[in-house]
């Protein structure tokens, strides 16, 4: 148990390789088969003990994120301290993000899984990695897959979570653009477009694809089902998928709900290449390369 030291949590953002989505079920909730992947880009998240919970945000865009009960990484501690006895009543929860604020990167979901596993250290509560990603799961879809990283299909509400086996890396570059997209609106217009939805079963050449290392063939094989919904209500990301294209990505693909677009490249040198030309375009604030697959949320140790 750590009961006055901070306790600090890397965590990375996710790519929807595939994102196959349901109809809308009796209960809101979309069934989903996905294939998640973790690249390098991370959020940290700092907790120490507290009379309170406190939690102050950092980073671009963090106006946009709530900072009271509703915020997921506040809801992941309060659930633990409901079902556990903890060493303070409270906690000063302090996030910096690097990971877009409603970009269809999983940034809250990600900071909910780091407070989770911040919260198992710091109390001593000695769960495993099986009974993290439980709680995990009541948080949020993609809670889980934050917990695990590296590549994973995800099967019921893309909160069951299961590693595939893959070969190799891959070279992606990220184009974000000006404003989030609300999740809720991108799956309310994809009921509107696709009101009998899609089937979840995630292709199984996207599979081959990842077992053989095989980045041209995975590239043919990327599925966003929601990536009309977002198009159509934000039809400006389709030049930037266009010109992603142009510099030279294998493929183009919105991340999740969106707006950032994801471009995945042929190799490290391709991946500079497309950044550089993106950079020039027009409604993109920012572009960053990253790389994949990395591990989930891991305990940062600090080294005398």
């Amino acid at each position: 148990m750590t009961t006055s030291a901070v306790v600090r949590v890397r965590v990375p953002a996710k790519i929807n390789l595939a994102l196959c989505v349901g109809p809308r079920a009796d209960d809101g909730f979309h069934p989903l088969g996905t294939v998640f992947e973790a690249v390098n880009l991370f959020d940290e998240v700092l907790l120490w003990p507290a009379d309170e919970v406190n939690l102050n945000i950092v980073g671009e865009g963090v106006d946009a994120v709530p900072v009271g009960p509703e915020n997921l990484a506040t809801k992941a501690f309060a659930l633990l301290a409901a079902r556990y006895t903890l060493p303070a009543p409270g906690v000063h929860l302090e996030i910096r993000k690097s990971i877009p604020v409603a970009g269809g990167m999983a940034g809250g979901s990600a900071d909910a899984a780091a407070t989770l596993l911040a919260v198992n250290e710091w109390a001593g509560l000695g769960m495993d990695a099986e009974e993290l990603r439980s709680h995990a799961a009541e948080l949020g879809s993609d809670v889980p897959f934050a917990l695990l990283g590296g590549v994973a299909l995800g099967t019921g509400r893309g909160d069951h979570v299961m590693p595939i086996m893959q070969r190799g890396h891959h070279h992606w570059v990220l184009a974000f653009s000006e404003g989030g997209l609300s999740t809720p609106a991108v799956y309310g217009r994809f009921d509107e477009l696709v009101p009998d939805g899609r089937d979840v079963d995630v292709p199984d050449a996207m599979i081959d694809a990842l077992a053989a290392g095989d980045v041209e063939h995975l590239a043919s094989t990327l599925r966003n089902d929601l990536q009309e919904a977002a198009l159509d209500l934000r039809p400006d990301l389709q030049k930037i998928l266009d010109a992603g294209q142009r510099a030279g990505a294998l493929a183009g693909i919105v991340s999740g709900s969106g707006p950032t677009c994801a471009f995945l490249c042929r190799n490290e040198d391709a991946a500079v290449r497309v950044s550089a030309a993106l950079v020039a375009e027009p409604g993109i604030v920012g572009v960053r390369r990253v790389h994949g697959p990395v591990p989930g949320a891991k305990i940062i140790r600090e080294h005398a």
